[in-house]
């Protein structure tokens, strides 16, 4: 078992300002130090032109420029390097899992990817130039995993594939788009069938009005459905599917064989959190274990967030951050059963191969 943690990042003030705050955080980093690692091995497959970035990401949402402009500023990297980086547009993004249910005035995640890759920021933000506030666990610095914004719209996505990728943003970008623009499901449903697609995902959006909207989304279409279960299949988009669903299909038998059991919030995230009920993953070297357990309230505005399997969730009062009382914590603990190590924590969490 490894110990690992991800930091609380509290921030309230304008995209830039909070871009200079992540950007003086991330300078020599283990975070970026293991990326540029990452770098030299794999090989980039796109050219990002910095004019149709900035157009396509102030088309959505104007003052995410602002902030990874003050992350250029604060890290002192050409524009191209930050967008590479962090822009969320026309980047490359591999295999991953991932589960969700929603129920009486909750939804539940598992996050299953890769360790290296994961970055433990979880991040509380309150623009004060544009955009809602957002709640939940960051991905590549700007983009958002999962998460719930101020007015009870909450979010998460499940990996489809990458084929045929297309030039559009990448999963965590569209994530705290349609967070920090939308204040609820048809919203946010119409911003996920503009909004071009890079890979193919599906969208689940759920908010105080109880409804959930599954979005499968690729390059080539978008398609809507009403579904309070998704895993790693298109149950519309069937010709978009990968050829192996069965673990896919298992997890959502598991999910929907449970439900009637669920009384409450909770017995849904020990579902989901228990390591031997069978949505939780070990799957780490595969890119598909379970790395984070989020839970998202939209009625009272609470989250729960847990690292790692068998754990009890730690507890955020979003609704009070909203009216100014900080967060006392400063970051979440927890343990997952793997040795590959963390980008946020460990030296070498890069893609050589070492003894």
């Amino acid at each position: 078992m490894k110990q690992v943690h991800s930091n609380i990042i509290q921030f309230r003030g304008s995209h830039y300002q909070f871009g200079l705050k992540q950007g003086e955080e991330l300078k020599n980093s283990l975070t970026v130090k293991n990326r540029e690692q990452q770098w030299k091995v794999r090989k980039k497959r796109f050219a990002i032109d910095p004019s149709e970035a900035k157009q396509a990401i102030t088309t959505f949402a104007p003052s995410l420029w602002e902030e990874l402009l003050g992350l250029r500023d604060a890290l002192e990297w050409p524009i191209e390097q930050v967008l590479t980086e962090f822009g969320g547009y026309r980047l490359d993004y591999v295999r991953s899992g991932c589960s969700i249910v929603t129920g009486d005035n909750y939804l539940i995640r598992n996050y299953d990817y890769h360790p290296k890759t994961y970055e433990g920021r979880y991040v509380l933000l309150k623009p004060t130039d544009e955009g809602y506030a957002t709640i939940g666990p960051s991905q590549r610095i700007t983009g958002r995993s999962d998460g719930m914004n101020e007015m009870g719209l909450v979010m998460g996505y499940n990996f489809m594939h990458r084929k045929k990728p297309g030039n559009g943003f990448i999963c965590g970008m569209i994530g705290r788009i349609v967070l920090e623009q939308c204040a609820n499901v048809a919203e946010a449903v119409e911003m996920l069938k503009n909004i071009p697609h890079r890979h193919s995902f599906s969208y689940i959006v759920y908010d105080k009005t109880g409804e959930t909207y599954v979005v499968e989304a690729s390059p080539r279409g978008v398609e809507v459905r009403k579904s309070n279960v998704c895993t790693n299949h298109f149950e519309i988009m069937e010709k978009e599917n990968r050829n192996y669903l069965v673990d896919s299909k298992r997890r959502m038998d598991v999910i929907q064989s449970q439900q009637p059991e669920f009384k409450q919030a909770y017995d849904a995230f020990r579902l989901f959190n228990d390591t031997g009920k069978g949505v939780f993953s070990t799957e780490y070297q595969n890119w598909a274990g379970t790395i984070h357990t989020s839970a998202y309230f939209p009625n009272q505005l609470e989250s729960w967030f847990v690292l790692g399997g068998n754990q009890e969730p730690t507890t955020f009062d979003f609704f009070e951050w909203l009216q100014d009382k900080d967060i006392m914590l400063s970051r979440v603990i927890g343990e997952v059963d793997t040795d590959i190590p963390f980008a946020h924590m460990d030296k070498h969490a890069d893609w050589f191969n070492r003894k």
